[in-house]
């Protein structure tokens, strides 16, 4: 089969600053994890993606089709849904009205049907009892959820999320990795997160990117195997190691070499990613 996304040397800069650096990346379906820290371009990864963004080099694949053909691009647009970092709103307009909006420029041209498809993706995202209310009256968290409910319209192939359970409480970031796992059955979903236990608890396959570059791609389970064997528990701060934190029991979970009178712990995927980041992790911590 196909992947749904394949790069070869994409490449973009801003300025001086080399954002994504010679990228070679397969993606297919299921569901896949973009970690990195502020910086590392996982956002303007997603937007070449969701070709909002060219490229300065490189090749693209999306969808079997050149997104630097702008008549493949269109089709490639047809077929994906995209939310973005920071989605804009309408804040005068009803939820109702805001994702029709976006149905009609998606080219959902008969309005019973799209009456319906709106229905359909609202009630997807928990905001059908929404639907009449004005979004400058929502919460954080609704706002969030009508991006992404603007983002399942049309039941696009490609679904591209970057940073989606921002604002979301546990009960609906409990609900949306519910809605995800059952969406990557059937297509493709790339989405970006800082949350190590959305990537753990959702994706098949995680990327990690640092500098531009990916540095990692697997699975979870992979991912926490990098820090097999360099994960300690002990009652005592390490002297040595810059990175550890107390845990909830009080004790001290280092990561790195052996700690006097500590004992090994199993690995997590924070703990490989941490580890995978080197010095940014240290310094964040």
């Amino acid at each position: 089969m196909n992947p749904t996304i394949s790069l070869s040397a994409l490449s973009k800069r801003y300025g001086r600053a080399q954002v994504l650096d010679r990228i070679d990346l397969e993606i297919g379906p299921g569901v896949t994890g973009l970690l990195g820290p502020n910086g590392a371009g996982k956002s303007t990864l997603l937007r070449c993606l969701a070709t909002t963004l060219a490229p300065d080099a490189g090749r693209a694949s999306i969808l079997g089709r050149d997104p630097a053909d702008a008549a493949s691009r269109t089709e490639i647009r047809r077929r994906l849904g995209y939310l973005p970092q920071d989605p804009g709103h309408y804040p005068h307009f009803t939820a109702f009205e805001l994702v029709e909006y976006v149905a009609i420029l998606k080219e959902h041209t008969d309005r019973r049907e799209r009456h319906r498809e709106v229905r359909r993706v609202l009630a997807e995202v928990d905001l059908a009892d929404r639907a009449k209310t004005r979004v400058r009256k929502l919460s954080g968290g609704m706002r969030q959820r009508l991006a992404l409910a603007q983002a399942l319209l049309g039941e696009p192939e490609l679904i591209i999320l970057d940073e989606p359970t921002v604002g979301l409480d546990p009960e609906q970031r409990m609900r949306f990795r519910a809605l995800i796992s059952r969406l990557g059955e059937s297509r493709t979903v790339l989405l970006s997160t800082h949350q190590t236990e959305d990537v753990a608890a959702l994706c098949e396959r995680v990327v990690v990117m640092n500098h531009g570059r990916t540095v990692f791609e697997g699975t979870p389970r992979g991912i926490a195997e990098v820090a097999a064997g360099q994960v300690w528990l002990s009652d005592e701060p390490p002297a040595a190691s810059r990175l550890f934190w107390r845990t909830a029991d009080g004790r001290y979970r280092t990561l790195g070499h052996e700690q006097p009178g500590a004992v090994l712990a199993d690995p997590t995927v924070e703990d490989g990613y941490l580890l995978l980041l080197g010095e940014p992790a240290e310094a964040a911590a």
